[in-house]
Formats: structure tokens, sequence, C-alpha cells
């Protein structure tokens, strides 16, 4: 799980203002007037997720555990509610999301972390350099994995209600992870909105695809660099990953393009879009590869173009963001050095 990050300065510039932490504290104590609010108090709603999770096999002794004094975190409601407006050109998402230090970095750790990379390839049939592109991404390489306790973020934002019934889902799960000793609670930590990891998994994810990959005897998501791995691969093979293929390419369209083919709807074999002039971008044909693919224009027309294949559309599972997806398969491209 990604988002398109706010420049700090932006962010800055609000707490400068006070009107965000002001703004957060109204949310907070004033959550019936915002139009999305539970009908209940805190304390009673909790006991509705008490009873929920037991109704779904979640001992009593992780319930006491796990929601022992946890209440609404303000900065959580601030960060869903109250991020400054911004608006980020594709150019501008990837100068921050590939820029050369990441790529330069990328493929300093595919080269340190090879024998485990293959390792994982072979079960999964995901390509090294697109699980470490999605390490990069999501947390930095696992530099960035968030420091918010998941079960009280989890529960702030299940009880606020702008997507109460998505982010109370994951508060089940994420109770459930505890119950199952995968994890214990104190290492159970992440973003702002319950992403966790290194791969940033949320926690319904982490039940699906988290893998114990060296039989240590935990997912462990948060420090065991082939557990990352190989959970990150699962989620792309279950996403329907073709280890033949690639995600796409740069492409270069011809004069009077008809805007409306640039759509993942508009699936076209490679030979078809050979034959209405797309070309690589470097003035080549298009390598024929048996493959279907769509055109993609993630900055708009006069922006630029590529062919996209089923990867791509993998990718998409893991975070519905044509920027995203388009970056996280050029910064492969980059790792590998294509």
């Amino acid at each position: 799980m990604a988002f398109i990050e706010i420049p700090r300065c932006h962010i800055r510039a609000a707490r400068r203002s006070g009107l965000a932490a002001i703004a957060a504290g109204l949310v907070l104590l004033g959550l019936a007037s915002t139009g999305h609010a539970n009908d209940k108090d805190f304390a009673t709603w909790l006991q509705g997720v008490r009873k929920e999770a037991l109704s779904r096999g979640i001992s009593q002794a992780t319930l006491n555990t796990a929601l022992a004094n946890v209440a609404p975190i303000p900065r959580v409601i601030e960060l869903d509610h109250k991020q400054p407006e911004f608006t980020m050109t594709f150019a501008e998402y990837l100068a921050r999301v590939v820029p050369e230090s990441r790529v330069a970095k990328g493929r300093q750790l595919l080269d340190e972390n090879r024998q485990v990379l293959e390792q994982v390839s072979s079960v999964y049939g995901v390509q090294p350099r697109f699980i470490v592109a999605l390490w990069g991404i999501e947390s930095d390489f696992g530099r960035l994995t968030g420091d918010f306790q998941i079960v009280p973020a989890l529960a702030t934002l299940a009880y606020d209600g702008r997507r109460s019934s998505y982010f109370r889902g994951e508060l089940m799960a994420a109770l459930k992870i505890l119950d199952l000793h995968y994890i214990d609670l104190p290492t159970l930590r992440g973003s702002w909105a319950g992403a966790m990891g290194q791969n940033q998994f949320m926690p319904s994810s982490y039940l699906r695809y988290a893998v114990d990959f060296n039989g240590k005897g935990k997912r462990d998501i948060w420090h065991n660099q082939a557990d990352v791995f190989a959970s990150t691969a699962n989620f792309l093979l279950h996403a329907g990953w073709h280890s033949d293929e690639t995600w796409g390419r740069e492409v270069r369209l011809p004069a009077g393009f008809e805007p409306r083919l640039a759509d993942l709807a508009v699936k076209k074999p490679v030979t078809e879009w050979t034959a209405l002039g797309v070309k690589c971008a470097d003035g080549s044909p298009l390598p024929e590869q048996g493959l279907e693919g769509s055109i993609v224009l993630p900055g708009g027309e006069g922006g630029p173009a590529y062919i996209v294949y089923e990867n791509y559309r993998a990718i998409l599972k893991w975070n519905r963001s044509n920027f995203f997806a388009t970056a996280a398969g050029l910064l492969a491209d980059r790792i590998g050095g294509r």
C-alpha cells in the first residue's frame, strides 16, 4: 500500500499556521458535527468491536491485551482529514519516487540480496528487480516503515466513520494476527493508515499473502528480508503475475493517435499497435512477443506514453494508481539495468 506523498514543506506550512492542529482537535472533540461521525461514544463502540471479534473466534485474552487503553489518536485523524491539498504532476511524482539515489541503492541491495531474491523468484516467479523496486517505493528499502501502533490507529479510523467499514475489517484482521501469535503487540506498528512492515501490507493482505520463507516461525515483514521479499512476490503471484513477461515500456505514438485508444480497457496484440504506428521511445519497432498490451498516459495527453502488459495490471492490484504502477515498472527496470 502506497500513497502519493505530500511534500513536507507544505505540511510544515500548515503546521506553522496552527490550522491543521486546531482542525484535528475539532475533529476529535466534535465528531458528531462532521457528518462522518459514529453515533456512539468510543467506549460503547469499542464494546461492539469486542463482541464482533469474539464472534470471529478471537480470544478474550487477546482482546484484553490489544484493546487495553485504546483511544482515538488525534494525529491519525489529522492525517486522514486535514492534509494540505496538493496536486503532483507525473513528472514530479517520478522525480520523487524514482530518484537516482533510489536507483543506486536498489542496485546495491539487489546485488547484496541476490541469492535469497533468486530463491524467492524460483518459488513465486516474480523477477527480483520488481521485488526490490516495490520494497524501495514502499519503505525506502525498510528505512521508513512507520511507528504508529496499528490497533489504535485502525480503531481511530474505524470509529471515525468516513471509511469505517473498511478500517473495521482491517482492525479485525490486525486482532486476528495477534491472536494467531504471528507477531507480538509491540512489533505491530506501521503507518497511520494501518500499513505494516517493509512492504507496507494492510493487515488483511498480511493474513492472505505474508510468508515465513525461511521457516523461522513468524511471517516477519518488519525485520526479516526473506519474508519481505517472499510476501511481496506471493502477493504479485496471486495478482496474476507472469514470470516470463515484463511490465511494459515507454513508446512513441504516431501523429494523429486517437486519444480514446489510450485506455487500459483497450487491449490489442502488440502487432496491431505496431500497425497503428506505435514504436519504442527510441523509434525502434516494438518487440513482437505475442503479447497483448494497452496504451496508458499517466501524465495525460502530451505526456509520456507507455505500452503495458498483464504485469502492470498486477501492480495496480497492489496500488490502484497509474502513477504508482508506472513508477514501479520504471524503477524496476532501472534497478535491473534495463
